[in-house]
């Protein structure tokens, strides 16, 4: 069979004559320009290619070199803390100590002033190198989520479980003792952004950038893999038969939630169970807040009043309030326990809140943007009892039941304070523990298990799970 080499669709028989000679014909004329406009396209793309792949090399040199600056620099930090416990709270002490001293002491009420103000500033020098009160230890390390994590929270008393809410799409419940994921819901389709555990059933709330919150059944086995209770070291499970152990409980997923509650029109940034466990108030970024029915998965009330974004959500354990924190610089006060609910406003922080949650003895610790960590006191809502200055953007914070507040930061520390504002200590980092980006939330466990009572969850994709020991105990 012959082929035509006229014919305009055989382009490999004129490329051939193309080669050989210039056609005269217009037809051929115009397809032999063609060609060479392709030829002059494909060389330009591959040039195009190797310029990108010669970024792409500068590129990661120069984050290599960064990443190699970032170590030197922590070596420099550890090595500055160990000489110098904490910075003074003073700025510039001896400058102001020899100001004082140099000022003329003409009456005694001049001599009592200078003299209170020394003892001040004595005291504040003294007070910043006192030793350590709270030791640490990092335990656990908890790892499976692909995008940055942005809360942990703790099941009740008695289940050794951590649940984590993931920006990769997905809420995973965590075993303590083992650092194993047993349990992956894969139910939303957006950002997981909050995670609560029912106080009394195996059931998990959620809260996710699809504009709905879920509930869903946490079926685990709990008879998870421990150690027996007085069992020394060297009587602990051999390797094998502890793998093998875990193996049998491997972690499995889950799409279809319990109950799906729906209302906003914007991502749901915090989910939270009302005291009780038969209503959940829902924040979110249409600037409202919902209470729904848990039985009925109906809306009960929308909450007005936010200029902004809502990011969190917290309820008191025991009585019908709730606390919404947001953008607006404010964060708000529910209160469910009368037929006709009533808000507070609380005004004091001047960059958006990030979160806001109730501690002891009638208080609410909040958090922001700012810089701040202020302390309230709900019988006197006109100002904060303690102000706490940071010196880098405040995230989702965490009070125990002691008072210890445990304030993760945007610059990847994690700090420890008391409600009266004094500072504590502040969590190990270095290139070799701690997070390596910001740290987006942390949890108290109450109960200690496996001698890990908070846990910390950062964007680089972990939950670390610390022993935090006062000296004293």
């Amino acid at each position: 069979m012959s082929v035509n080499q006229n014919t305009p669709n055989n382009k490999l028989g004129k490329s051939k004559r193309a080669q050989m000679t210039r056609p005269s014909s217009g037809l051929i004329d115009s397809e032999f320009i063609g060609l060479r406009s392709d030829l002059e396209n494909d060389s330009y793309k591959i040039r195009l290619y190797n310029l990108f792949r010669q970024i792409e090399k500068e590129f990661d040199l120069l984050y290599q070199e960064n990443q190699n600056l970032h170590e030197k620099i922590e070596l420099l930090n550890e090595k500055l803390e160990r000489d110098v416990y904490d910075k003074p709270d003073c700025v510039d002490f001896d400058t102001n100590f020899s100001k004082v001293l140099g000022k003329k002491l003409s009456t005694s009420g001049h001599k009592n002033k200078t003299a209170h103000k020394l003892k001040a500033q004595t005291s504040k020098i003294v007070s910043s190198f006192k030793a350590p009160q709270f030791t640490f230890g990092l335990l656990r390390e908890f790892l499976g989520h692909k995008d940055g994590i942005w809360e942990v929270s703790v099941a009740r008393p008695g289940i050794p479980v951590i649940g984590t809410a993931s920006a990769d799409h997905t809420a995973c419940l965590w075993s303590i003792e083992t650092s194993k994921c047993l349990l992956q819901y894969q139910g939303h389709a957006g950002s997981v952004n909050s995670i609560r555990f029912h106080p009394a059933k195996d059931l998990v709330l959620t809260g996710s950038g699809d504009s709905s919150a879920h509930i869903w059944q946490a079926a685990l086995n709990w008879d998870l893999p421990s150690f027996q209770k007085g069992q020394s070291s060297e009587e602990e499970l051999e390797s094998d038969e502890l793998d093998d152990r875990i193996e049998s409980n491997k972690a499995s997923t889950l799409r279809t939630p319990y109950q799906e509650l729906s209302g906003h029109s914007g991502a749901v940034s915090a989910a939270e169970w009302l005291s009780g466990a038969d209503q959940i108030i829902t924040a979110s970024w249409d600037r409202l807040a919902i209470l729904h029915d848990v039985e009925t998965a109906q809306i009960v009330t929308t909450l007005t009043g936010h200029d902004q974004e809502l990011n969190h959500a917290s309820t008191h354990p025991a009585q019908k309030l709730a606390v919404t924190s947001s953008r607006d610089t404010t964060f708000r006060l529910w209160d469910f326990r009368e037929n006709v609910h009533s808000v507070s406003v609380f005004q004091g922080h001047a960059e958006s809140v990030t979160s806001a949650v109730f501690a002891r003895e009638d208080k609410v610790v909040s958090s922001s943007d700012d810089r701040t960590v202020k302390v309230w006191d709900l019988r006197n809502m006109r100002s904060p009892v303690a102000t706490i200055r940071v010196d880098s953007p405040v995230n989702r914070l965490s009070v125990s039941s002691a008072g210890l507040i445990a304030i993760p930061h945007d610059n990847r520390h994690v700090r420890l304070f008391d409600l009266s504002g004094q500072r504590l200590a502040r969590l190990p980092r270095s290139s070799r523990q701690g997070h390596n980006r910001m740290v987006a939330g942390a949890a108290w466990a109450e109960d200690g298990v496996a001698g890990v009572n908070l846990f910390t969850a950062g964007f680089d994709r972990k939950v670390l799970g610390w022993s935090v020991q006062s000296m004293k105990d």
